[in-house]
């Protein structure tokens, strides 16, 4: 009985419908008309309706009157408008819309003269393209569409309102604000903040504030542009006083945050220390609404990340470090919202809570032991970073990662409550399988673990470290190549014979020689600081060149000739100095002349940090008490060091002169 009644009145709605989209095809223009203007009191807040008429073929036929040269004026506005009704259900309608090429035919309604139908067109253009399922790129496809858009700001409130709208949701990337700065956007929209509708005021400020986003370019003229003879700057200050909509407050600070961080704006400005930094923190009071809160910390965080100053400041405003420990506890039992969808909608985005008090704390916490103490100390908070580790939003994961990242740049508290917490376990954890956004951080983090004052060094090399490490260097991703071997090279340090050994199998000599000769400079260093790590420490030097000697030297030799930086060529003749430490190592270098001539040749090089790591290698070669010194002082001498070291004994560089008079009172003695 039930379902024959709920077919009936399906069948009924679809009666209806069909006689709706029946009607767009009668012969009398002015049953059209009226048709769609049934059409569209009929599916206001009727999402039903709205899905039964675009299944019904109703789209096509509205775009096609739409675009009609005998549609009179009233019909193509009454089009549009229900268009944009349509496209205010779900995303399936939008996507419907999209696929009958809705967008190119609103453009080119907005050639019309007729206000009243292009303010019908932008309208639904505005709703389209402020949907997720629309590609921004649409709007850019015909170059033609922005310089007319620009043109049309002038013609009313809604064109103004609808095209700031328009170009705030489409302006991701350099090379959108490039193409919207190029056309002039700050000379067209600035004069919008004076406008006497909120909304358009609001819709302009929003522009600036995606306009501005890591782009110096325009950030630098928003800086000197004036708006009734008051500086852009002024404006937003005046925007964010206490006594504007939230909205308004918010949305000022991040134009201000946005400038500052692209250089426009010194960090020590009165506008950023006394009006934009406060404005965020009381965004992250429990008075505001959950969104707010988000808002106000994420950009909080994205002001302060570079400048310990700031973060300071902030980290003593309003009891901020307390207050960002509310974010954990939302919704509480005594929650003061009333309104159930509210509480509803809070429960399913309480996740974006954590995340931002995360972030604001990884900020606040980048460089000031202090404030990284009273994070640590601030009630629950180390449980709540790790809890934080294993949530199922990926977001807030690498929140908790980058928190934890932070903090670890901290002796102190690596030696304290990393080790009481045993932060290392879920970190590993979150090490076996994370995108490689979350990977990056924890590997990164990790590499600070791994630090030889670091207690968790010893379980986490315990728990199959090397190979998950080894693991990361043959990654894609330079970022995790560069902490895989980083995080080796930090294990390796002052490690005992057999942490060595592992690393070494682990790692295969074919892919130490590959990251050898690893195309980013970082991989590279990292790579020759784990081999100088490695190579330290007689007994070691020792075993690891009589099993891997050859390729060693081939590889060294290979960077000595090659185009490498200063840096990269020190680092290499710094290994082969540890070489030359050895106690069998040595012979490797004594009898390879190819090498002899490359440290003789650096001797004398012009730079001072080669002649000096060149200096180390011949001082361990030549060394007295150790067995077969003469024969290899013999055969230095005969290449011609001697005459090199009395030259370097009158170097004005002090240390290189009293390292050369070292290694000539070898030869007296």
């Amino acid at each position: 009985m039930r379902i024959a009644c709920l077919l009936s009145s399906l069948s009924y709605l679809t009666a209806s419908s069909r006689h709706y989209v029946d009607r767009l095809f009668d012969p009398d223009p002015q049953k059209v008309l009226q048709g769609v203007i049934d059409m569209k009191n009929a599916v206001i807040g009727n999402n039903k309706q709205k899905a039964n008429l675009i299944v019904l073929g109703a789209v096509p036929r509205l775009l096609y009157l739409l675009q009609q040269e005998s549609s009179s004026t009233e019909l193509k506005t009454e089009c549009a408008v229900v268009l944009g009704s349509l496209a205010m259900g779900t995303e399936n309608n939008v996507k419907s819309l999209l696929d009958c090429h809705i967008i190119p035919a609103l453009l080119q309604g907005l050639l019309s003269p007729d206000l009243k139908f292009i303010e019908a067109c932008l309208r639904c253009l505005r709703t389209i393209f402020t949907s997720p399922v629309t590609p921004e790129e649409l709007l850019y496809t015909d170059a033609t569409v922005i310089p007319h858009l620009m043109a049309l700001l002038s013609r009313s409130r809604y064109t103004q309102e609808y095209i700031c709208q328009i170009f705030s949701h489409c302006c991701k990337g350099p090379d959108h604000q490039t193409i919207l700065f190029n056309h002039g956007a700050v000379q067209n929209i600035a004069h919008l903040l004076t406008s006497l509708s909120y909304k358009v005021r609001m819709q302009a400020l929003k522009c600036f504030s995606v306009l501005a986003f890591e782009n110096p370019q325009v950030s630098m003229t928003l800086v000197n542009v004036l708006v009734d003879g008051e500086l852009l700057p002024q404006i937003f200050v005046k925007m964010l006083q206490r006594d504007k909509p939230i909205e308004m407050q918010l949305t000022s600070a991040k134009c201000l945050t946005y400038m500052c961080r692209a250089g426009a704006i010194r960090t020590d400005d009165n506008c950023i220390v006394l009006k934009t930094l406060p404005c965020l923190v009381r965004m992250c009071s429990k008075e505001r609404l959950l969104e707010e809160r988000v808002e106000g910390a994420e950009t909080l965080a994205y002001l302060i990340e570079p400048d310990v100053e700031l973060q300071r400041i902030a980290s003593i405003t309003d009891h901020l470090i307390a207050m960002l420990a509310d974010y954990f506890k939302y919704p509480s039992s005594v929650s003061a919202i009333t309104d159930i969808k509210r509480l509803d909608h809070d429960l399913k985005h309480a996740h974006e809570l954590r995340q931002a008090a995360f972030k604001l704390y990884a900020s606040l916490g980048a460089n000031d032991e202090d404030i990284r103490k009273k994070i640590i100390e601030t009630e629950n908070m180390m449980d709540r970073i790790v809890t934080g580790l294993s949530e199922s939003s990926v977001k807030v994961r690498l929140a908790a990662v980058r928190c934890l990242h932070s903090l670890s740049r901290s002796v102190q508290q690596l030696r304290t409550s990393f080790q009481d917490h045993a932060v290392w376990k879920p970190l590993m954890k979150v090490l076996q399988n994370a995108p490689d956004e979350i990977l990056v951080v924890a590997s990164s983090m990790l590499c600070n673990l791994l630090l030889e004052f670091s207690p968790s060094k010893e379980p986490i090399l315990e728990s199959g470290a090397v190979e998950l490490l080894c693991g990361l260097t043959q990654s894609e991703n330079p970022a995790l190549r560069v902490n895989g071997i980083w995080a080796l090279m930090n294990m390796a340090f002052q490690a005992e014979q057999k942490i060595k050994a592992d690393i070494l199998r682990s790692l295969s000599t074919e892919q130490l020689f590959r990251l050898l000769s690893d195309s980013d400079l970082n991989v590279l260093m990292k790579t020759l600081g784990l081999l100088r790590n490695l190579l330290s420490t007689r007994p070691h030097i020792d075993k690891i060149m009589s099993t891997h000697g050859k390729q060693i030297m081939q590889a060294v030799t290979l960077i000595l000739e090659g185009e490498h930086n200063i840096e990269v060529k020190e680092q290499t003749l710094c290994i082969l100095a540890n070489i030359a430490d050895g106690t069998t190592a040595k012979e490797l270098i004594m009898t390879n002349d190819d090498i002899l001539q490359k440290i003789k040749y650096y001797m004398g090089h012009s730079h001072v940090k080669l002649q000096l790591a060149a200096m180390f290698c011949i001082s361990n070669l030549i060394w007295n008490e150790e067995e077969g010194s003469q024969e290899r002082q013999d055969k230095l001498r005969d290449m011609g060091i001697v005459d090199i070291l009395h030259k370097l004994s009158q170097s004005p560089d002090s240390n290189l002169c009293d390292k050369a008079k070292t290694a000539l009172q070898q030869y007296l003695a």
